[in-house]
């Protein structure tokens, strides 16, 4: 067969003819401009991407400057409220304060009245002592070294209408004029003095080893915490209140003197239980002349209690023992002193948590001595049966009555 021949346009192959400078610069000006086209869409889109975060930007920060005023408009408004709630808590609590004096002041009053009635008074020398006490726990009170401050006219009438306005509730009459212009007459003699911080002057005596003696004003058993409570003063008579009153520590405290009568006394409702009811216990009072320094009532009387004495050394510490009015006892044919209680049928040595109906004093009886002990000056010239009533209390307690009073004058004061 014969053999096809290719077209010989198609089997050439076409050869490029070379750029000429005028399309390779037309080239060259089309890609600048569509770079520059490029370039200028793109800067274009950033613009409005920023114009468009710009103003979310703004938008936020206008939402949050109205957050914040808000906020802090809730802030203002929670800090009014609660400034609010805290004036109401204040005069609520203000109100309750209020309210618990006036009813305390009231309980005070009926339980008194009931008392009075059925003979269970705690025998208050009314001289406002206890409600003295109830200003200095309620941290309401008023103290020496307010009278040298600027301030103590507002302090002084702030608590003069504290207690007004108890009065008041009260319905209680009332005019102090005269005793309030003896009072500020008092205070501007007070402010002569030179009022002085006491714990350190006592404790730098102490330091300088001066001797320091601190006397008690009334009885272990009208301890406001170790006495027969109810029927008690308002404070710490036993020796720790030297502690409290003076301002100096426990272990500063040497010899602590227990001062006792050769026979009890109480002045005032309480439990009693040697109280003589009969005409020895009229013979120890007039003989003894135990009538209240304070308000004149006569004391009650009866014979020496050493449940009673024991407790009050243990819970003083008493080292020494100083026994008073030895003398009062000179006739009395016999003399008794109560070693135990018999409580439900059983003895005890110890001075109860309360004392009842049921309680009575066991009893041992002493021969009396019949003379005058004013006569002796000393101790071994006693008459046997007093020095065997004072051996007898020294062995009872486990401490030496170091100190014997037979009379009212100096003289008439034993020391062994």
């Amino acid at each position: 067969m014969p053999e096809l021949k290719q077209p010989q346009e198609a089997a050439e192959t076409t050869t490029e003819q070379p750029l000429t400078t005028k399309k390779k610069r037309a080239m060259l000006e089309y890609m600048a401009i569509m770079f520059a086209a490029a370039f200028l869409l793109v800067a274009i889109s950033l613009l409005i991407k920023v114009i468009d975060m710009k103003g979310e930007m703004e938008a936020a920060n206008t939402g949050a400057r109205e957050n914040i005023a808000l906020l802090q408009k809730d802030l203002d408004a929670a800090r009014a409220e609660s400034a609010e709630l805290q004036t109401k808590l204040d005069e609520a609590n203000a109100a309750s304060s209020e309210a618990a004096d006036k009813l305390s002041e009231a309980e005070t009053r009926l339980s008194e009245a009931e008392k009075a009635k059925d003979g269970t008074a705690i025998g208050t020398t009314k001289k406002g002592i206890g409600p003295t006490y109830t200003d200095k726990v309620s941290r309401n009170g008023m103290r020496v070294g307010d009278v040298l401050s600027a301030d103590f006219e507002k302090i002084y009438a702030r608590a003069k209408a504290r207690h007004e306005k108890i009065l008041r509730g009260l319905a209680y009459e009332y005019d102090i004029t005269e005793l309030e212009q003896k009072w500020f007459a008092a205070v501007e003699y007070l402010r002569r003095f030179n009022i002085i911080d006491s714990e350190y002057f006592v404790n730098e005596c102490l330091a300088a080893d001066k001797s320091i003696l601190a006397e008690g004003a009334q009885g272990t058993l009208l301890d406001v915490d170790f006495g027969s409570y109810p029927f008690v003063t308002s404070s710490n008579t036993v020796c720790a209140g030297a502690c409290i009153g003076l301002g100096i520590a426990p272990n500063r405290i040497g010899e602590v003197y227990g001062i006792f009568k050769a026979y009890c006394t109480r002045v005032g409702s309480g439990p009693f239980p040697t109280e003589l009811f009969d005409q020895t216990g009229a013979r120890l009072r007039d003989i003894g002349h135990e009538y209240g320094a304070v308000t004149g009532r006569e004391r009650r009387c009866g014979w020496l209690d050493m449940v009673a004495l024991r407790y009050s050394i243990m819970i003083n510490g008493v080292t020494q023992l100083i026994m008073m009015k030895s003398d009062v006892m000179n006739d009395f044919e016999t003399i008794r002193v109560a070693t135990e209680y018999e409580v439900g049928g059983k003895r005890t040595s110890y001075f109860p948590y309360e004392v009842g109906d049921d309680l009575k004093p066991v009893y041992r009886e002493f021969p009396g001595w019949k003379c005058d002990l004013r006569a002796f000056t000393r101790y071994e010239d006693f008459p046997a049966e007093f020095k065997a009533y004072v051996e007898f209390i020294e062995r009872e307690t486990g401490v030496p009555v170091k100190i014997i009073s037979v009379g009212p004058d100096r003289g008439e004061t034993i020391v062994r």
